[in-house]
């Protein structure tokens, strides 16, 4: 008896037409889904933060904080008659502290004479190793605590961007991605065309979407015909970061998970790289290759002059649950190896950064009442104590204690 055709057979023997036919069909569903959930008009905003958050991200105790609000400084109460800070508040209460602060205490954290710009290459081979979750937490926490930040997405999968309010296919243009600095032909365009305000003052994003992709199509091309007026692809990257240099103190760099053209000019360009590993035998195994074929690609572009020479290079364990045995001895076994280059603290596993990203958030923005306490604070926690050890690695690179 026959059957009416269904969704599943209507193109078998066709590979072609079945790819086309649901890439069709999933990119109108999301858009129209994108559309009901983010309209053209919408703008992403920041929730406001607690006395302790804020006095946090200055760099204060939170009673220093209460004497400074007595003070007549700071955001006046809510009309609940509780006392929260818009990130603009924080700013401001930086700046003045900054201005009156007395003795060697600086609370305007920008880098000042001759401390080098650092631009943080995050990065791994293998997906789903907590890369770009990482990359968006730490650019926003150095954005929160006062440095001027540029995030770059380097993926064509602009996860990053949609993160921060940009979603790829609505949003981003031909050309307004990184590519398009760093193209070879005459539309390439000035670094600062491409450059985008967030809703966080402090943090600069440059959004990605496929366009990205034609790089790693172009290089081969531009390697055969290679002319003097266009330098190498490991090159190209750098070049357009000095362009705006003098704005940022740092850069994130939101690696694609593999290992083209736009991941070696990124390993060019940076001062500094973390790679992030999910503590299973199967990433450690796939990140033992990525380490093996970086090494060998480093070595031919180091022989073309290509920079291989950085400030560090750290191990992140991610998604990491303690009580799991497996996932410690793990890390007991990267620890050996590694020593000090794993990052003393690990980031934990957690529902709440999962649940967060559900609705394109960060851990950071999201209301703590969303959450049972125990679960938010833990995440966040581990958070700070990650970014931290982080933004101590930078500070070091400047000098500072």
């Amino acid at each position: 008896m026959a059957t009416a055709s269904t969704p599943q057979d209507k193109f078998v023997g066709d590979l072609r037409a079945l790819i086309n036919a649901d890439a069709a069909e999933l990119s109108s569903r999301l858009h129209a889904q994108q559309m009901r959930d983010f309209p053209p008009a919408a703008q992403k905003t920041i929730r406001r933060f607690s006395p302790a958050e804020a006095s946090k991200f200055i760099g204060i105790h939170e009673g220093y904080l209460r004497q400074l609000v007595a003070e007549g400084k700071g955001p006046p109460p809510q009309s609940n008659n509780r006392r929260t800070y818009s990130v603009e508040d924080i700013e401001a209460l930086r700046t003045e502290l900054d201005r009156d602060g007395k003795g060697t205490r600086r609370y305007i954290p920008h880098r000042r004479g001759d401390e080098p710009l650092q631009i943080i290459s995050v990065m791994n081979f293998k997906g789903g190793s907590g890369k770009t979750t990482t990359a968006a937490h730490l650019a926003q926490f150095l954005a929160f605590r006062g440095y001027r930040v540029l995030a770059i997405d380097l993926d064509p999968q602009a996860s990053l961007s949609t993160l921060f309010g940009h979603q790829p296919e609505m949003d981003v243009a031909d050309n307004e991605t990184l590519y398009g600095a760093i193209r070879y032909d005459d539309h390439r365009r000035e670094m600062a065309e491409i450059v985008r305000s967030t809703y966080i003052p402090n943090l600069h994003v440059i959004p990605g979407q496929l366009e990205l992709m034609e790089f790693e199509h172009e290089t081969p091309k531009a390697l055969l015909e290679r002319s003097a007026q266009h330098s190498l692809f490991f090159a190209r990257i750098g070049e357009a970061i000095a362009q705006v240099s003098h704005a940022y103190d740092v850069v994130v760099i939101d690696c694609p998970p593999q290992l083209g053209f736009l991941t070696l000019s990124a390993l060019c360009a940076a001062t500094a790289v973390l790679i992030t590993v999910h503590p299973q035998m199967l990433d450690v195994m796939s990140m033992s290759q990525f380490l093996n074929m970086t090494g060998s690609l480093l070595d031919v572009v180091a022989n073309a002059g290509g920079a291989t020479q950085y400030d560090w290079m750290r191990y992140l364990v991610t998604r990491y649950e303690p009580s799991d045995g497996p996932q410690t001895t793990m890390v007991g076994l990267m620890r050996s190896i590694f020593g000090s280059r794993v990052l003393t603290h690990p980031m934990l596993k957690s529902t709440a950064i999962a649940d967060a990203g559900l609705t394109k958030q960060t851990l950071y923005e999201v209301e703590r009442q969303q959450f049972t306490r125990g679960t938010y604070d833990r995440a966040v926690e581990a958070l700070d104590l990650v970014n931290g050890e982080l933004e101590d690695l930078v500070k070091h690179v400047w000098g500072r204690s």
